[in-house]
């Protein structure tokens, strides 16, 4: 019997380098959640990090964006707890598919997509048109 390799096709490699910078910036909260008693697990190539100090940031709130659930950096998932990574699973995984499409733009461009919707007096999360899709695509996979 040959081992199980995985051999990953160069648009999937492509998709992670494009997202890479916001990755990197998630990176770090890998150690701060393990680190202070959190955990960390791989899902559908996103890697997920809960609890601890993660958890902690999340609840309190964060500056301009206020208390989360979850929220997602390229391919790092932050998560309060895992019941909240369980929760929020496929609407993280859009914003993983945003950052693969976006790249490097995806952190200025729904900033200014959040502002807009605020400048219009519109709430800066429920309508900003990434979280929009978030939102639709998940509750199209809880439908079926």
């Amino acid at each position: 019997m040959s081992p199980i390799t995985w051999r990953p096709s160069i648009i999937r490699l492509l998709r992670y380098a494009w997202a890479a910078p916001a990755t990197v910036i998630g990176l770090p909260c890998i150690a701060a959640a393990w680190l202070t008693g959190g955990g960390v697990q791989v899902v559908d190539g996103a890697v997920e990090v809960y609890g601890g100090l993660i958890g902690s940031l999340l609840r309190r709130g964060l500056p301009v964006l206020g208390p989360a659930a979850a929220m997602t950096l390229g391919h790092v998932i932050l998560g309060r707890d895992r019941e909240c990574l369980d929760h929020s699973r496929r609407h993280e995984h859009v914003h993983v598919r945003q950052y693969e499409r976006w790249g490097i733009f995806m952190l200025p461009v729904y900033l200014a997509a959040s502002a807009v919707q605020y400048m219009r007096g519109l709430d800066p999360y429920v309508d900003n048109p990434f979280e929009r899709e978030a939102f639709g695509e998940a509750e199209n996979c809880d439908a079926s």
